[in-house]
C-alpha cells in the first residue's frame, strides 16, 4: 500500500504517479489486440478495397453536361451515392486512426479532434488502445489506457472522485467518452503532475480519479461515503486537496469539476480505487497542454454525452418521470478572465453574486455593518423585488389618498418606519440589485421572443445561474444552439449570455418564460435560481422548523414580488398567513394539507383538460407563439410541514406530472424522506443549503422570523386605512410631514436648497474638484429624507456597485467640512443614536419650504385665517419651478427609482393648486382660480381632480365657447383611453352638448 513519506524519510522518491503496481499483460490483452488490428485492417484497407473490387470508381470520368442531369435515376445512381458516402466516411476514420496512432506513439501532447468525427475518433481510439495495449509504447505513454479496455468489459474499480458536469441522461457512450477522457488526462498526469500539498502529519494515501461507474455526477460527499464511510467527512478530502493544482491547471473546491485523471490525496483509512505514489515537488503542465487537456475533456465526454442525453430525451421532456439520479443542478464553468472584463461590473449590487460575498464579509465587522440584517443586504433580486413592491403599494396608497373618500386621507408621506422595520428598509436599499432584475427579466423575455421566431419550443429548464454578471441557463437536456446573442456554455445543456449582451435587450411584448425561478443561495460566487415549475417531482427540505421557516418565507417572498414574471399563484399551507400583504393577487393560505389536496387534484384535472384543448404537451409550449400571456401562469406550492404518510402519497401522485403543468412542490421534512421527491435539500443551522445527490452546498437565502415580521410591518403601514389604524391619522386630517420649517421672516435658514427645478444652493462654497456632484447628491438624499439616512444607505446610492468603508467615510467627512457648523460650534450633518446621519433645522430645502406652507395655510394659522391661507398658498405655488432635480446630470441619482417623490411632488402641486382656487371662487375670482388651475397642472398634467375643478372654474366664467374648447382639448389629451367615468358625468353637467361636440372634432 503506498502512503505518504514524511520529511524525515530517506531513500529516492518517484518524481512522476506511477500506477501500483504495475499490471501484466494477461492472454485476454493479445486476444483483445488481435481483434483489434483485425478491425483497423478490415476498416482501413478491407473497406477501399471491397469498394473498389465490387463497386469501381463511382464518381464519372469527365466533366457532367445537361444531359446527364437529365439522365433517369436509376438503381445504380443510388449505389454510387451511396458508396460516395461510405468512402467519405472510411477517409474520416482513416484520419482519426492516423491521429490517434501519431499522438499514442510520440507520447507527446493531446491528440487532435478530427472536424465532425466525434464517434469514428471514439472507435478509433479504441481500437488503437488495445491494439498497442500489450507494447512496452502504450506501457509507457498512458496508463490510463490500459485501464480503459477493462472498463469497457464492465470491471472499472470503484471511483475515488468522479467528474460533475452536465445534467442529464448518460448511458454507455456517456461512460466509454469519459473513460477515453480520462486515460487521455492519466498519460499528462503521469509526465507533469501538479505540485502536491502539504498537508498534515501522519499517513496519507493517493488515488488517481478514474471514470465513475454506471453513471456521470458524483461529489465529495458520496467520495467521502464510499471511501470513507462517513459523507459529512468530505471536508477532510477538500481540506486535503484545495491548494493542489491538478495536471489541467485547476484546483479543487468544494463545488468544483473533479475529472478524471487528477491525483486526490485521502486520509489514511480511506478504502478502494487505484493507489499511486505521488511525489512532493513535480513538474506543471504547460498552458498549451492544459488547453489541450481541456479540449480534449470537452470533445471527449461532454459533447459525447450530448448525444447520450438526446436518446434519454423522451424521458425528460414534458416533465414526465426523470430518473433521480439525472436531474442534478451544476455550477457553471467561468468564462476566460470573467472577472478582469474590464466592464466594471465584477463588483458591486450591479453583480448579484459578488455583492453577496462583499455584504457577507462586511458582516464579519459590527463597524461596517452598523446593526442591518444581512440576510436582506446578501439578497440582491429578493431585496429588489420586495423594494419595488414596497415602492408601488405607497404610490398605489398616495393614489387613494388624493382620489379616495375621506377616511383615507393620509397627506403625501407615508409613515417614517421605526426600530426593525426601519432597519429593514434600510437593507432592502442597500442590498437590492433592480438593474439585475431587469437584466434577468429582458434576458429571458428576449430568448421567449427569439425562440418564437424560430418556431422553437422553449427548453425545460432547471436552474439559472448568475455568476460575476453573466446568465447560465442549466437545460434538462440538449437544445440545440441557443438564438443569438446566447451561446452555448460548457456543454449542450447550458446556454449562456453574458451580461454586455444581456443589455442589448429591450423590453418586449411576450410572456414571461420561467416565472417559477427561485434564489436559494449562492455557491462559488455564482447565485442558484431554481427553477421550481420545471422540477420533476417535489423538492422536499429538511432541517429545523426554523430554519425550514426561514427559507420558505424568502421563497415565498421572491416568487410573491419578483421582477421576471407575469401572475403565479403560490399557495402557502401551515405557514406564512402573515406574508399576504406582501402579494395579496398572487399568495393564498390554507390551513391544511387536506385543504391543499383537494384544491390540487382540481387544478390538475384542470389543465390537463385545458392543455390537452390546446394541442399543447406542457405550459412552455404555451407560453410561445400566439398564446395569452396569462393562460400558463404558474402554481407553487409551499408546504412547511411533513405530511403524513398517506397524505405525502397524495401529494406524490400529484406532482408526478406537475412540471408539465406548471406546478411545482416545496414541501418541508423533518428527515428528508419523503415519498415522491425527485431532489432533497436540507438546511443546517448554520445556514448551509446542502443537497449531496445533486452536488450542492449552497449559503442559503433565508429571511428568519423577526426579518419577515419587519417586511411584513413595511407593507402594511403603506396601506392606508379607514379610521387611522395606528397610522397617526384620525381619519379625515392628513398628517403631518416629518420635518417643518419655520415660514416666518425669523426663519431664515443658513443653507437653503432648490430641488423643485434647477437644483441650487444659496448659503455654501461650491466645492472645488470633481467631488463636487458628489457632495451635492449626497446632500440632496439627505435633503429628501430628514429622518435621517443609514451610512450603507448613502453609500449604495452614490456608488450602486460597490464601496470601501475607508472611501464611504472619507465623503461624511468631506460632507460635514461642507456643511459647516452651527454658531454653536455643533456640526450641521450629525449622526443620531442608531447611526443615521442627520442634517441640522438651519439645512433647508424648497421641498421642506413646500411642505410646510401648505400644512400651515390648511391645518395651522391658515385654517382659521383667510387672508394667511391666501398669501402662503401663493407662496407655496411660486416655488414650483420644475420637476425635481430637472438639470440632474445623466448616469447619476439613480436612486431616485427607490423613492416615491415623484408620485409625492405632483400630487402636493395638485393640492395646492385645488386649494389656491377653492380661495378665489369663495370670492368669485374665477379667473384668479383657473390661473392657479393652470400652473398646478404645468407639474401634474394628469391630475384628474385639476381638470375637473378647471372646467368648474371656466363654467364660472360664463363663457360656453372657451368651455367647449377646454372640453374639445380634455377629449384629445384622454386619447385612445376616453375621458374618466368622473370627468364624463362633469361634462353632462356643465355641457351637456359635449359629446356632439366632440364627435364632430373627431
Amino acid at each position: 500500500m503506498a502512503r505518504r513519506t514524511t520529511p524525515s524519510s530517506t531513500g529516492p522518491r518517484n518524481r512522476t504517479p506511477q500506477p501500483l503496481p504495475g499490471r501484466r499483460r494477461s492472454a485476454g490483452d493479445f486476444v483483445k489486440a488481435f481483434f483489434a488490428f483485425v478491425a483497423l485492417a478490415a476498416l482501413v484497407v478491407g473497406v477501399p478495397g471491397a469498394l473498389a473490387y465490387f463497386v469501381g470508381w463511382p464518381l464519372p470520368g469527365g466533366a457532367p453536361s445537361l444531359d446527364w442531369l437529365q439522365q433517369e435515376i436509376t438503381v445504380g445512381t443510388f449505389i454510387n451515392v451511396l458508396t460516395v458516402v461510405v468512402w467519405l466516411a472510411w477517409a474520416q476514420f482513416t484520419a482519426c486512426v492516423l491521429v490517434e496512432v501519431k499522438a499514442a506513439l510520440s507520447g507527446v501532447g493531446m491528440p487532435g479532434r478530427v472536424p465532425g468525427a466525434g464517434p469514428s475518433q471514439v472507435v478509433a481510439r479504441q481500437l488503437v488502445a488495445a491494439l498497442l495495449l500489450v507494447g512496452a509504447t502504450a506501457a509507457g505513454f498512458a496508463p490510463g489506457l490500459s485501464q480503459f479496455g477493462q472498463s469497457l468489459e464492465g470491471n472499472q474499480k470503484p471511483a475515488a472522485a468522479a467528474a460533475q458536469q452536465t445534467p442529464g441522461v448518460f448511458g454507455q457512450d456517456q461512460q466509454s467518452a469519459a473513460a477515453s477522457a480520462a486515460g487521455a488526462l492519466a498519460e499528462q498526469a503521469g509526465q507533469a503532475a501538479a505540485k502536491a500539498g502539504k498537508g498534515q502529519d501522519g499517513d496519507t494515501k493517493f488515488y488517481r480519479i478514474q471514470p465513475p461507474e454506471g453513471r456521470h455526477h458524483d461529489s465529495l460527499w458520496e467520495i467521502a461515503e464510499r471511501h470513507l464511510g462517513d459523507g459529512r467527512r468530505y471536508k477532510e478530502i477538500y481540506q486535503l486537496n484545495k491548494d493542489r493544482e491538478q495536471p489541467d491547471g485547476s484546483r479543487l473546491s468544494e463545488a468544483s469539476l473533479i475529472r478524471p485523471g487528477w491525483i486526490m490525496e485521502m486520509p489514511a483509512d480511506a478504502h478502494g480505487g487505484e493507489l499511486v505514489e505521488m511525489p512532493d515537488d513535480a513538474p506543471k503542465v504547460s498552458e498549451e497542454v492544459r488547453e489541450q487537456i481541456s479540449d480534449y475533456a470537452k470533445s471527449g465526454d461532454q459533447r459525447q454525452g450530448g448525444g447520450a442525453q438526446e436518446s434519454g430525451g423522451d424521458r425528460q421532456g414534458g416533465g414526465g418521470s426523470v430518473d433521480q439520479d439525472t436531474a442534478h443542478i451544476t455550477i457553471p464553468e467561468q468564462r476566460p478572465g470573467g472577472a478582469e472584463r474590464g466592464d466594471g461590473k465584477e463588483t458591486g449590487r450591479e453583480t448579484p453574486a459578488a455583492g453577496a460575498e462583499e455584504s457577507a464579509d462586511a458582516s464579519d465587522s459590527s463597524e461596517s455593518s452598523f446593526g442591518l440584517p444581512e440576510a436582506l443586504i446578501g439578497a440582491p433580486l429578493l431585496a429588489a423585488g420586495l423594494l419595488g413592491a414596497l415602492g408601488r403599494r405607497r404610490r398605489h396608497a398616495l393614489w387613494q389618498s388624493a382620489m379616495g373618500a375621506v377616511g383615507l386621507r393620509r397627506g403625501m408621506e407615508p409613515p417614517t418606519p421605526t426600530g426593525s422595520a426601519a432597519d429593514a428598509q434600510d437593507a432592502l436599499l442597500v442590498g437590492a440589485d433592480p438593474e439585475g432584475v431587469r437584466l434577468l427579466d429582458r434576458s429571458l423575455r428576449g430568448l421567449a421572443a427569439a425562440l418564437t421566431e424560430e418556431s422553437r419550443p422553449l427548453p425545460t429548464v432547471y436552474a439559472a445561474w448568475l455568476s460575476h454578471g453573466d446568465l447560465h441557463l442549466q437545460l434538462a437536456q440538449p437544445s440545440g444552439r441557443p438564438p443569438a446573442p446566447w451561446q452555448l456554455g460548457q456543454d449542450e445543456t447550458f446556454w449562456t449570455l453574458a451580461r454586455t449582451d444581456a443589455g442589448r435587450y429591450g423590453d418586449v411584448d411576450t410572456a414571461a418564460p420561467y416565472p417559477g425561478l427561485v434564489c436559494l443561495g449562492t455557491m462559488d460566487d455564482s447565485r442558484l435560481l431554481l427553477n421550481l415549475e420545471a422540477v420533476p417531482g417535489i423538492v422536499s427540505l429538511a432541517g429545523t422548523e426554523a430554519d425550514r421557516a426561514a427559507v420558505f418565507a424568502s421563497v415565498a417572498a421572491e416568487l410573491a414580488t419578483n421582477g421576471w414574471s407575469d401572475r403565479m399563484t403560490i399557495t402557502l399551507v401551515g405557514f406564512g398567513a402573515d406574508l399576504t400583504p406582501l402579494a395579496p393577487n398572487r399568495l393564498r393560505h390554507l390551513e391544511d394539507v387536506e385543504a391543499l389536496i383537494e384544491t390540487m387534484e382540481a387544478e390538475t384535472r384542470q389543465r390537463r383538460g385545458a392543455l390537452g384543448a390546446a394541442g399543447h404537451d406542457s405550459v412552455l409550449t404555451g407560453r410561445t407563439g400566439p398564446a395569452q400571456h396569462t393562460r400558463w401562469a404558474p402554481h407553487l406550492v409551499l408546504l412547511a410541514d411533513r405530511p403524513s404518510a398517506e397524505d405525502a402519497v397524495k401529494l406524490a401522485e400529484l406532482a408526478a406530472d406537475a412540471s408539465r403543468l406548471g406546478i411545482g412542490y416545496l414541501v418541508g421534512s423533518d428527515s428528508g424522506d419523503l415519498p415522491g421527491a425527485a431532489w432533497e435539500m436540507q438546511i443546517t443551522g448554520e445556514g448551509k443549503l446542502l443537497a449531496p445527490l445533486l452536488g450542492l452546498e449552497l449559503q442559503a437565502q433565508r429571511l428568519p422570523d423577526a426579518l419577515r415580521r419587519a417586511v411584513v410591518e413595511l407593507f402594511v403601514d403603506a396601506d392606508p386605512r379607514p379610521g387611522g389604524g395606528g397610522d397617526g391619522s384620525d381619519g379625515g386630517a392628513a398628517v403631518a410631514p416629518p420635518f417643518l420649517v419655520d415660514v416666518s421672516e425669523q426663519g431664515r435658514p443658513a443653507v437653503y436648497a432648490r430641488l423643485v427645478g434647477s437644483y441650487e444652493i444659496i448659503g455654501l462654497e461650491t466645492p472645488d474638484g470633481e467631488r463636487s456632484a458628489l457632495l451635492h447628491e449626497a446632500l440632496a438624499l439627505l435633503l429628501l429624507h430628514r429622518e435621517g439616512v443609514h451610512p450603507r444607505v448613502l453609500a449604495s446610492a452614490l456608488w450602486p456597485r460597490g464601496v470601501t468603508d475607508d472611501v464611504r467615510d472619507a465623503l461624511v467627512d468631506r460632507l460635514r467640512d461642507w456643511l459647516g457648523s452651527e454658531p454653536d460650534g455643533s456640526p450641521r450633518l450629525r449622526a443620531d443614536g442608531t447611526g443615521r446621519l442627520t442634517l441640522a433645522k438651519s439645512v433647508v430645502s424648497d421641498l421642506d419650504v413646500l411642505r410646510s406652507l401648505y400644512h400651515e395655510a390648511t391645518q395651522g394659522r391658515g385654517s382659521g385665517n383667510r387672508a394667511v391661507r391666501g398669501r402662503m398658498l401663493t407662496d407655496a405655488l411660486v416655488l414650483v419651478r420644475g420637476p425635481l432635480l430637472a438639470d440632474r446630470p445623466q448616469g447619476r441619482y439613480g436612486w431616485l427609482t427607490h423613492e416615491i417623490i415623484d408620485a409625492q411632488l405632483p400630487l402636493l402641486v395638485a393640492d395646492i393648486g385645488l386649494a389656491l382656487s377653492e380661495f378665489h371662487l369663495e370670492k368669485d375670482r374665477a379667473e384668479k382660480a383657473i390661473e392657479a388651475l393652470n400652473a398646478a397642472l404645468g407639474s401634474a398634467p394628469g391630475d384628474e381632480r385639476l381638470w375637473n375643478e378647471l372646467l368648474r372654474a371656466t363654467h364660472a366664467v360664463g363663457d360656453p365657447a372657451r368651455l367647449r374648447t377646454l372640453a374639445a382639448d380634455l377629449v384629445a389629451r384622454s386619447g385612445a383611453r376616453g375621458l374618466p367615468p368622473r370627468t364624463e358625468a362633469l361634462l353632462d353637467e356643465l355641457l351637456p352638448a359635449w359629446r356632439a361636440g366632440a364627435a364632430s372634432a373627431g
